[in-house]
């Protein structure tokens, strides 16, 4: 990766919060709460997924600017969902946390040099190094997705409310 595409994904890292921000201000407990299935996640959820994993993006990349041989710890998102009470937090408070755990990350990425890119961690579960780049490029890619979800759940909750109303 080129200086110059390290600096675009570092702004679109820095940028994506805040469509996710937008697309969340003002919706209501129940929107916020809607479950399209019993295994599928809420809005809610998704805000404390993203305070979550943003700590965790943090953590991985912190081990592999800075140790020597870094492991990464794997995770179930969906365990971390029902054991960590993202159904009972309120929404102001997760994304708060996403957002300030994305100021700090952002603050490292920007020391960061296309020689750096190559620094990483090994991945139990995929059973190879996984480097800075790559995760650069998982974290640029995370947002717009969620998006989607919370863009596609706010309409499921809207027409369940109409059907119901």
């Amino acid at each position: 990766m080129t200086e110059q595409k390290l600096r675009e994904q570092v702004d679109a890292i820095e940028h994506n919060p805040q469509p996710i921000r937008q697309a969340v201000i003002g919706l209501d407990a129940t929107t916020l709460r809607f479950k399209p299935a019993p295994n599928k996640w809420s809005i809610l959820e998704i805000l404390a997924h993203l305070a979550d994993i943003e700590v965790l993006y943090g953590y991985r990349m912190r081990q592999m600017m800075a140790d020597k041989e870094p492991v990464i710890a794997p995770i179930d998102q969906d365990d971390w969902a029902r054991n960590l009470g993202y159904l009972e937090g309120p929404p102001e408070e997760f994304l708060d946390a996403y957002l300030a755990a994305r100021r700090a990350n952002v603050r490292l990425l920007r020391r960061l040099r296309a020689a750096d890119l190559e620094k990483g961690a090994f991945h139990p579960e995929k059973n190879r190094k996984v480097t800075l780049s790559e995760l650069i490029g998982m974290m640029a890619a995370h947002e717009p997705n969620h998006l989607q979800q919370i863009e596609r759940l706010k309409q499921q909750a809207t027409a369940k409310a109409s059907a119901a109303g």
